[in-house]
């Protein structure tokens, strides 16, 4: 397989990093349902367990038997995969689970968003953003981005668009519009709006920037090595550190650390249920539950292989498998 030039660093790094032993075995975790994808290789019914050594976004061509699901997100109808080795994002059903269509989007699609009455997909490889209509699927158009597309965030007006290889993010409006591109950290992945800022984390700087609406640059906040996800929790901002198996709590309003808490290896996907805090954990095939006052680790479930995101419907939890072409999921609570 040949890697791209501009993605080899870190599809290296991650490789390394998940041979490691997890903290978390996946015969230590509760079981989560599984429904294959399909795409290339199919489905696979795991359970957790085993390991992956791709990592999200920077392999180059397809990985084989593999689709590569990695991003997910909520309509309120339907959960909604991109998996960007097919260059497609399927469509499954809450309400039994079933999958209602697959459908083209652009080139190596790594991000997801349902908001503003449409689903938004960041592909990667073709330096845009694709809007679907949530109810045929089809393409109602393609936006310019920036450099790498690869993280979506919506403020209620605009979306923010992460540019893993640009350094930077964009504020698009919804009808395409570039509102302007603002410089943050070195290869930005998750973006997040909390309250009325926006938190860009980049990946190879180890920190967080903080933007206004406006996209001016609030603060810039330390955190733990390799950091790859962020959500919002209240007046917190949660961000997973990917090679400390941590997650760091952060203060929205000045960045204050309010905690750095163990988690399993591989700290990826979070999101918050409006309870609890979900944590994935891409070498241990797990999903963990956290209490956000404490950190302190309720309970853990078995995935599919190679888990990177996570996304909540109002009732369930649900984790695309990259490598096990699969989506698993559970009752929150």
């Amino acid at each position: 397989m040949i890697l791209k030039s501009r993605a080899f660093s870190l599809a290296l790094l991650l490789a390394i990093a998940v041979m490691a032993p997890g903290v978390l075995k996946a015969q230590d975790a509760q079981p989560m349902s599984e429904t294959p994808l399909g795409g290339a290789g199919g489905g696979t019914k795991t359970g957790g367990g085993g390991v992956t050594g791709i990592a999200p976004g920077d392999v180059g061509g397809t990985a084989t038997g593999t689709a590569g699901p990695e991003s997910a997100t909520f309509d309120g109808t339907y959960i909604w995969v991109a998996s960007q080795f097919t260059d497609s994002v399927t469509r499954i059903r809450v309400s039994d689970g079933l999958t209602a269509g697959t459908f083209t989007v652009g080139k190596r699609p790594v991000a997801v968003l349902a908001a503003a009455g449409s689903v938004w997909v960041a592909n990667l490889l073709s330096d845009n953003v694709t809007k679907l209509n949530p109810t045929t699927g089809a393409v109602s158009a393609t936006y310019a981005a920036g450099d790498g597309p690869g993280g979506l965030a919506f403020d209620g007006t605009n979306l923010w668009i992460a540019n893993r290889e640009g350094n930077s993010v964009t504020k698009m409006s919804t009808t395409g519009a570039n509102l302007g591109t603002f410089a943050v950290g070195n290869r930005p992945l998750g973006v997040a709006v909390v309250g009325d800022a926006v938190f860009v984390v980049n990946n190879f700087s180890n920190s967080v920037t903080k933007l206004s609406l406006a996209g001016a640059v609030l603060g810039k906040y330390a955190v733990g090595r390799g950091p790859f996800g962020v959500a919002g929790e209240g007046a917190n901002v949660w961000v997973t550190n990917y090679f400390d198996k941590t997650v760091t709590k952060l203060r929205a309003a000045d960045g204050l650390n309010l905690g750095t808490f163990k988690v399993g290896d591989g700290a990826s996907g979070v999101t918050f249920d409006g309870t609890f805090m979900w944590v994935v954990s891409n070498g241990d095939n797990n999903v963990m539950k956290l209490a956000p006052s404490t950190g302190s680790i309720i309970s853990t479930y078995a995935t599919g292989k190679g888990p990177f995101a996570v996304v909540y419907d109002g009732a369930k939890i649900w984790v695309p498998n990259f490598a096990s072409n699969s989506i698993s999921s559970t009752a929150a609570n």
